[in-house]
This record gives C-alpha cells, structure tokens and sequence, in this order.
C-alpha cells in the first residue's frame, strides 16, 4: 500500500518528450498525452509511429520519452 493515496497525488507532472528530433519538456503530462494522441490521429506512416512510441511511453508515466531506438 502507498503511503500517500494514489487520489491524493498530483495528476500533473513535468516531462520531456523528443520525438523526430524536436525536444520540448511539458510541464502537464496530461497536455503532452493529449498532443500526442491527436498528433497519432492525424498523420500517417512514419510520423503516426513516431508519435505512437512516445504516446505510449507517457501512457506508462515515464518521465522522458523518447522515439528513438536506444
């Protein structure tokens, strides 16, 4: 059991994503998801996966996303 309840912890939190090349840290994680699913939603092809890998990153709280391979 967590010590601080999991309702009680703030929803926003900062993070960094870089995807094809561009860096940019937000300061919402929220916003970031959101930025990255439309951007899944309206692209195709490479670009769709590149904003994918990240969108999935940040789905599983990851402080830096990234959609390089490393």
């Amino acid at each position: 059991m967590l010590k601080i309840p999991e309702l009680a912890m703030p929803r926003t939190r900062k993070v960094t994503t870089v995807c094809n090349g561009r860096r940019e840290v937000w300061t919402d994680s929220e916003q970031a998801k959101a930025y990255f699913l439309e951007l899944m939603m309206s692209t195709d092809s490479e670009e769709r996966d590149r904003a994918e890998c990240v969108f999935i990153q940040l789905l599983h709280g990851l402080d830096e996303c990234s959609d390089e391979d490393e």
